[in-house]
């Protein structure tokens, strides 16, 4: 026997978070450790947030905390207590995403869809701050998300048509 007490095992433990998801109160047992794409995955059921890469790299993960995009994967669920969120179905519930998936739809921007959720936070978020970005600002905005399928051509002339149409000459760059 050697003498160590598996009750202390921290890995056991849980830790109870309340949130407000996509409009809805919610409350979730989590492990200290869990993060936050993992709970609005296997407890929430909310799947349109993906996990890629897990090192906030790729953006897969791209939720709105507090109002802001933030990649899920790279926070704790406890750090999240308290908090805001909105996923890819809340903006999409709300219509807050329909201009942006009709151009993406349209402009063929898109492929396998498991970027797309993240690629359309990001787009939001930019044209929520800048009303008229320039294609130059169109990419930084995209340049931490990741997509293998397809051109980010598309992408980026998707979100430049939706500025266009909401009212300007969009970016010349």
């Amino acid at each position: 026997m050697s003498g160590y007490d598996h009750s202390l095992d921290v890995a056991d433990e849980t830790v109870r978070v309340r949130l407000v998801v996509n409009g809805r109160k919610v409350a979730c047992e989590v492990a200290p450790r869990q993060t936050l794409v993992d709970c609005l995955r296997d407890k929430l059921e909310l799947t349109g947030t993906h996990a890629g890469c897990e090192m906030g790299a790729c953006g897969a993960c791209l939720v709105q905390l507090d109002g802001r995009a933030v990649h899920s994967c790279l926070v704790f669920a406890v750090q999240a207590d308290g908090a805001t969120i909105n996923t890819i179905e809340g903006l999409t519930e709300a219509g807050a995403l329909t201009e942006l998936q009709a151009e993406f739809h349209r402009r063929n921007a898109l492929q396998c869809g498991f970027c797309t959720p993240g690629m359309l936070i990001n787009a939001h978020e930019l044209l929520s701050q800048v009303a008229q970005p320039s294609r130059e600002e169109i990419r930084d905005a995209l340049s931490g998300n990741y997509c293998r399928c397809t051109g980010y051509e598309a992408i980026v002339d998707a979100i430049d048509a939706v500025a266009k149409a909401r009212g300007g000459t969009g970016g010349a760059t």
